[in-house]
């Protein structure tokens, strides 16, 4: 079996991890109509690099990065029972390597993160139909939560 590393990433990183940010948004576009043409982006990774409320990691076997997700901590709603919550996203594996637990080791470091900065719950969102996600993230612990409902009525 091959070692993997997770380790903060940097901006060094930033050509691969686009690359993954496209990734991400191909494996969701048959999950979500309303996404615009590409070319669209999700998320500022430059600024979460170097964000000081979040903590982007990636995975590398020999030196290659395989895998990535990020954590952000987020303001809660007032009538929650927490203050704030660690929101991971980005969470991507190289298809070679899926199945190989490079999602756990990225969410275990996540969550460690979190623990430091005093945030003992973790949310995350993925769309209803992408079940390998969604088993993966219940192998790691999560449960569903919330269902998030839409209705899109064309304008004419």
């Amino acid at each position: 079996m091959e070692q993997l590393t997770v380790r903060k990433a940097t901006l060094t990183d930033l050509d691969v991890l686009l690359g993954f940010e496209q990734g991400i948004i191909q494996a969701e576009r048959p999950f979500d109509s309303t996404l615009d043409k590409d070319p669209i982006s999700y998320y500022d990774l430059k600024l979460l690099i170097k964000a000081e409320d979040a903590e982007v990691l990636v995975c590398e076997v020999n030196g290659h990065i395989v895998g990535s997700g990020y954590a952000k901590v987020m303001e809660a709603k007032p009538y929650l029972d927490h203050n704030a919550y660690c929101y991971l996203g980005f969470m991507y594996t190289v298809p070679s390597y899926r199945g190989k637990g490079v999602n756990a080791v990225i969410i275990d470091g996540l969550k460690k993160w979190a623990l430091t900065r005093g945030l003992n719950e973790i949310r995350l969102t993925v769309y209803t139909d992408n079940e390998p996600a969604i088993r993966s993230y219940e192998k790691a612990g999560f449960e569903k939560h919330l269902i998030e409902m839409r209705l899109r009525e064309d304008i004419t």
